[in-house]
């Protein structure tokens, strides 16, 4: 029998994606303080992202390690639910380090309290990721993934607005000490929040474990092609998707990280010339775009009917632009040129009717989307250019899920491994932001965004390479797609 999406679990569950959401989103404006603050190349500012995203590989390294210290998985021993709590308590004191840096001036503290947040991040992913797929039809778990990522990028349109607020005020006067002190603040209300949420959630109906086996029989078109493997290493859509995650995390995290150089450019040099005090609702409308998007690649998670679902693929993403225009109309933004993007919507509401639900097919038709974005932005300038690289992020919008859930589909018992390793390959977002960065340098920002392209290169290989690979295993997943009424 079908099993039915779990919704008052898995709304408790999705309260950690928002928080994943605002602090990476929050980073990009921090970026550029800093870089004016610490007197920082391009590359320099770069460390921000490294610290942050770098962090979430030695977590899930930690991880790995415990489990095998302790001859058993970490999470099937203390619990997924017990995991994302004690994941909320280790990135609350990474918040709380902030108030000791601000008032010392350390950019190394500040790294080092964003490094403790991605630690407690990566285990509340290794548990989350997993959870969120299975809490219902594995057929519609890549779309409850995609709806929980709409919850992270809620938090990815918030975040960056409210932290500007507590910063930008003293930047635009001139006074960088008193804007780095003002970090204080934000930082300890999340740590409290995160620490409100750990109880929260510990209290909570959401399960502590789950049956991976029976997941893996009710993905297979015929359990008796099933490939039962001591190591996840062993499954090649693992592997592969190991390295798709780095690149993905890499191209989302470093064409918004790098995205306030080119903004601040002078016009006559491709940018918009605009104060570092202006970028906000830029930043903001990246996130956005990965919420849009997010939105209208959830509606498949729904119990309803084809039709239903089909009316929400496109009124979500226009009500998430409106979430967009109303929060940075509210913090008194300038939002008109905002709404030419209506109509970049449109192509990404296309792309995902096209993919027909497949996570492979719909990775593959938003890579080649990705390219073709990033190719335009490195080949116009002004607004037009701007708009280009921002819908970058319609297009990353659903790659998560997607990748995630093509990679651990098969695993069984190896599927919590699996989760860590790819927690583990989120580093991308560190280092190729880093290596945009160095680019830039050397030839310039506008065409250091070719970085993106090769990653967008890879998705494409192995959105197409991965159906081939999953078919030798007694997976279909064109059937599986059909079971979820797509």
């Amino acid at each position: 029998m079908t099993q039915q999406t779990r919704w008052p679990q898995f709304l408790v569950l999705i309260t950690v994606f928002f928080f994943w959401g605002f602090v990476a989103a929050s980073n990009d404006i921090l970026i550029p303080v800093f870089k004016k603050a610490f007197q920082l190349t391009q590359a320099q500012s770069q460390y921000v992202s490294v610290a942050f995203y770098v962090a979430y590989t030695v977590g899930s390294v930690i991880y790995f390690l415990t489990s095998r210290a302790i001859g058993a998985d970490l999470l099937n021993r203390i619990g997924y639910k017990n995991g994302i709590a004690l994941g909320l308590v280790i990135s609350a004191m990474g918040s709380l380090l902030f108030y000791p840096a601000a008032n010392t001036g350390s950019f190394g503290l500040m790294l080092s309290g964003l490094f403790i947040v991605g630690l407690g991040f990566s285990l509340q992913q290794i548990a989350a990721n997993p959870l969120a797929i299975v809490m219902g039809n594995p057929a519609t778990g890549a779309q409850r993934l995609t709806m929980a990522g709409g919850v992270n990028n809620l938090g990815t349109t918030v975040g960056p607005l409210l932290v500007s607020l507590a910063i930008f005020g003293s930047v635009t006067a001139g006074n960088t000490e008193a804007s780095i002190e003002s970090v204080k603040v934000p930082y300890l209300v999340l740590g409290a929040a995160f620490v409100l949420v750990a109880l929260f959630l510990k209290l909570s109906s959401v399960p502590n474990h789950i049956d991976l086996d029976s997941i893996a029989r009710q993905e297979a078109e015929d359990a008796d092609k099933l490939v039962h493997k001591p190591s996840a290493f062993a499954y090649p859509q693992l592997v592969l998707g190991m390295i798709a995650i780095f690149v993905y995390v890499g191209v989302e995290v470093a064409t918004i990280a790098n995205l306030p150089a080119y903004l601040e450019l002078p016009k006559e040099r491709g940018g918009l010339g605009i104060e570092t005090a202006l970028i906000a609702p830029f930043v903001s409308l990246y996130w956005a775009s990965l919420m849009i998007g997010r939105w209208a690649g959830a509606a498949g998670a729904f119990d309803a009917s084809q039709r239903t679902r089909r009316m929400l693929t496109v009124l979500l993403p226009y009500l998430a632009f409106g979430v967009f225009l109303t929060v940075n109309a509210i913090a008194r933004h300038e939002i008109s040129h905002f709404f030419v993007y209506a109509f970049v919507i449109v192509l990404m509401v296309a792309a995902t009717f096209a993919s027909r639900g497949n996570p492979a097919r719909m990775l593959l038709i938003f890579a080649l989307c990705g390219i073709a974005a990033l190719l335009t932005g490195m080949f116009t300038t002004g607004m037009t250019s701007v708009v280009a690289f921002i819908s970058v992020g319609l297009f990353c919008s659903t790659m998560w899920p997607c990748i995630f859930a093509l990679a651990i589909t098969g695993l069984g018992t190896n599927t919590n491994q699996g989760s860590s390793l790819l927690i583990m390959m989120i580093m991308g977002g560190g280092l190729v932001s880093y290596a945009q960065g160095a680019l830039a340098d050397a030839i310039g920002i506008h065409y250091s965004f070719i970085v993106g392209v090769l990653c967008f290169a890879y998705l494409a290989f192995y959105a197409a390479r991965t159906p081939v690979i999953l078919r030798r295993q007694g997976i279909n997943l064109d059937r599986l797609t059909a079971q979820g009424g797509h």
